[in-house]
């Protein structure tokens, strides 16, 4: 059958563009719909002054500042160790690259309880590492470091992802030129690699926040659910659901603004390198 003619038997079959239209726009309002009113619901909630004043209650606050603490630290330790690693996958060829780059991707598609339990039998107490930590007294299983460590292990990923892209958009050739006109190799990327890979750097950074602050299995088992010491917003959440409600509903709200603003953010900071990149 030629081309002509499967075509003159699709638009028989599906009734021509108007139902394929009609199909595609019933689709989109579904699936928007379906992502919309559990957050419309959210908001509608916090509509009764309770749920705002909820937000004074002490657990509400101390998970606020433990996550604006832990998620501050796990970037700091994710931008030192990841940037210099996303420029290596970006610019260098060596054996087990490969290999190394989808390491780097196993913690976003590894199960968070898993991540959880992966933690713990490392840095546990008796775990592969911890056990040697505790010869020394030092403990970090349940403590606010296992906090941080289980947000630099799920979120590390975003940020050298992206930063990896925004490297290999960056022509090589700039580099060249620079270190042609007496710039060390240190001074080239500093000076023009990175402000050109800076958009897509940043729209990692700011992923990987979003995924750190948003991070529950993996903190909940490897650093337990203790207010003030290792209860993040998402644990102050899950913990707030039966005795205080309206906290545990404003959090949610609180937490989905920082979603749609990281969203917006990120787009807007990818579309800049693009350009950067043109």
């Amino acid at each position: 059958m030629t081309k002509q003619g499967k075509e003159r038997l699709l638009r028989r079959l599906f009734g021509g563009d108007r139902l394929a239209t009609g199909v595609a726009v019933a689709s989109m309002s579904l699936l928007a719909g379906f992502i919309s009113l559990p957050m419309i619901s959210l908001v509608v909630w916090t509509a009764s002054e309770n749920a705002w004043h909820a937000m004074a209650a002490p657990e509400a606050r101390e998970a606020l500042f433990l996550s604006i603490r832990t998620t501050a630290i796990s970037m700091i330790i994710i931008i030192a160790v990841g940037t210099p690693a996303a420029y290596v996958l970006a610019r260098a060829e060596f054996p087990g690259k490969r290999a190394l780059d989808s390491l780097i991707d196993m913690p976003a598609v590894l199960p968070p309880s898993a991540a959880g339990i992966a933690l713990l039998l490392t840095f546990g107490r008796l775990g592969l590492v911890g056990r040697y930590l505790e010869v020394f007294g030092i403990t970090v299983s349940f403590t606010t470091a296992a906090v941080v460590i289980a947000e630099v292990f799920v979120a590390a990923h975003f940020y050298v992802r992206q930063a990896t892209v925004g490297f290999g958009q960056v022509r090589r050739d700039l580099e060249e030129a620079a270190m042609v006109d007496g710039a060390s190799r240190l001074s080239a990327i500093g000076r023009v690699t990175m402000p050109l890979a800076f958009p897509a750097m940043l729209a990692g950074a700011v992923m990987a926040w979003a995924r750190a602050l948003g991070e529950f299995g993996a903190t909940i088992i490897f650093a337990g659910s203790f207010p003030g010491v290792t209860q993040t917003i998402p644990l102050a959440i899950f913990a707030a659901r039966e005795s205080n409600f309206d906290a545990a509903v404003t959090l949610s709200v609180m937490v989905l603004g920082f979603a749609f603003t990281v969203v917006l953010t990120a787009r807007f900071l990818l579309a800049k390198a693009a350009e950067f990149a043109d």
